[in-house]
């Protein structure tokens, strides 16, 4: 099949649809809806999230130097939508979008409930970028619904179905079914 070369752009797909916790120094706590994310480091465990300056979240992050990525599973869609579409400057995302905030165990922002698996960061580092800075979290806790774990301990991603967006066309996808396992292919 012959290729097109299209202009350079975010066709990086899919990445990561996930909602951000955070929380002012008054103690009042927002959420942003983020698909610019991703790990960076394995040790120590780090992430990063990237955001726009303009964006009400991005005072809220630099000051603080905490936030919680949650990672939604796709039968919240809807919710993880309007918490992107909707200010927090003046609008309480958690109770507009009817989501339950949950004290989280070594940072202020609250973890998500409805969502399956909550990360905890602590801000290491802010990079700019262009039009989003990007800021690098270390993981200092991580917590998943117990029904997502298995009977050895590990994450059952099934059962977490991560939601995952489609940037060339905004769209938000679950994820299916798994293809194989790291290391597979050196069983043929």
């Amino acid at each position: 099949m012959k290729k097109v070369q299209l202009k350079p752009s975010t066709y990086l797909c899919p990445v990561p649809a996930v909602l951000v916790s955070c929380q002012d120094r008054g103690g009042r706590p927002n959420l942003i809806t983020i698909a610019w994310t991703g790990v960076v480091c394995s040790d120590p465990p780090m992430l990063s999230i990237s955001i726009r300056p303009s964006r009400y979240s991005h005072g809220i992050i630099r000051e603080s130097g905490e936030f919680v990525v949650n990672i939604p599973s796709a039968d919240i869609v809807r919710k993880v939508d309007l918490c992107g579409i909707i200010s927090g400057r003046d609008t309480d995302k958690f109770e507009k979008a009817g989501l339950t905030p949950l004290p989280a165990s070594h940072v202020s922002p609250p973890l998500v409930k409805e969502c399956p698996f909550n990360i905890e960061c602590r801000l290491t580092e802010i990079v700019p970028l262009g039009v989003h800075d990007m800021f690098l979290g270390e993981i200092v806790a991580t917590h998943i619904n117990e029904d997502c774990v298995d009977e050895s301990g590990q994450v059952n991603v099934g059962k977490v179905n991560p939601l995952a967006f489609t940037p060339p066309d905004r769209s938000y996808r679950s994820m299916g079914d798994a293809l194989g396992s790291y290391g597979f292919a050196r069983k043929l």
